[in-house]
């Protein structure tokens, strides 16, 4: 593996994920989440003449990861218009698998001026694409307190999610938030020393999420992967938190994201995917060893009817 795509992310159940996409050489087939290109160089590794890979990555970082592949076509995009950029190129409903490891790359969280760790000094980014959107400063210092509770609270789980958003609506009013010391210096009070790395990690992950507007795009990137599959095409799906974790299973097993199970006369469940593994799949102790950040991870698998 190349050292550039070690050190800008390094990829999370590799052999499970590629063994799950059954990838045939002269398959068509998408990298949701491109990031440092592991997953896709394993595919392209076993693509033919006949064979293609989408990528989709909207950060300008990952496109220095870009292989010199002709079966390779990257597209600098969030995930969420994958139906769009699909129909673009011709092979909606033509696509043998897909593939979407949710996770936040590795050279994000150590980039100091990203701003998506606390172990880190810089400014209150937090965006994905660089490129445009609001920052997480500017979702601190323009949210109502009922706003930023509900996006600490949705997204974070943080019990205490009322009581932070006042307090940054007291902070702000004497000075805008710019640095993930002026956030630290505002959440520090509200949590106990052993609990500090886990609260910061929910509160930092809230802020991310709402940011990126992730639950809504990743809503509509599987809403875009039922259509762009065609019956038999596998999707391969790395989840790190229970909220998206919730969204894919629900997805996966009833076609829609409240998991509600529509029935047939029978009584058999009628959903758009059949699963391929029923129990979701974790890494092994060893890459947990090897990798600490796949801890979390969770791969879930399903086939389109």
């Amino acid at each position: 593996m190349e050292q550039q795509e070690l050190s800008y992310h390094v990829p999370v159940l590799l052999h499970e994920c590629i063994e799950g996409m059954q990838v045939c050489p002269d398959g068509i087939y998408v990298d949701v989440t491109f990031g440092g290109g592991g997953h896709s160089r394993e595919i392209l590794r076993r693509l033919g003449a006949g064979g293609r890979l989408f990528g989709f990555d909207q950060d300008a970082d990952a496109e220095r990861n870009i292989p010199e592949d002709p079966h390779f076509t990257f597209v600098r995009s969030n995930f969420r218009y994958l139906y769009n950029f699909m129909r673009y190129h011709h092979v909606d409903g033509m696509v043998d698998g897909l593939l979407a490891d949710l996770g936040v790359s590795s050279h994000h969280f150590d980039d100091k001026e990203r701003g998506f760790s606390f172990r880190f000094e810089g400014m209150l980014d937090m965006r994905m694409n660089t490129r445009a959107g609001m920052t997480a400063a500017d979702v601190l210092n323009t949210y109502s307190e009922e706003a930023l509770a509900d996006v600490f609270y949705l997204y974070g789980e943080l019990k205490t999610a009322r009581r932070l958003a006042a307090e940054i609506g007291k902070k702000r009013a004497e000075k805008p938030f710019e640095r993930i010391a002026d956030l630290l210096e505002t959440v520090k009070p509200f949590i106990g020393k052993d609990k500090e790395k886990k609260v910061l990690a929910q509160a930092f992950q809230a802020l991310r999420i709402e940011v990126n507007d992730e639950m809504r795009a990743l809503r509509e990137m599987l809403q875009g992967a039922l259509r762009v599959l065609k019956p038999g095409g596998r999707l391969v799906v790395i989840t790190y938190h229970s909220l998206e974790d919730r969204l894919v299973k629900n997805f996966l097993k009833t076609g829609n994201f409240e998991g509600k199970a529509e029935q047939d006369f029978f009584g058999n469940v009628q959903s758009p995917f059949r699963l391929v593994n029923n129990k979701v799949i974790v890494p092994s102790d060893e890459e947990i060893e090897r990798n600490p950040r796949s801890r979390s991870a969770k791969l879930r698998i399903a086939e389109k009817r």
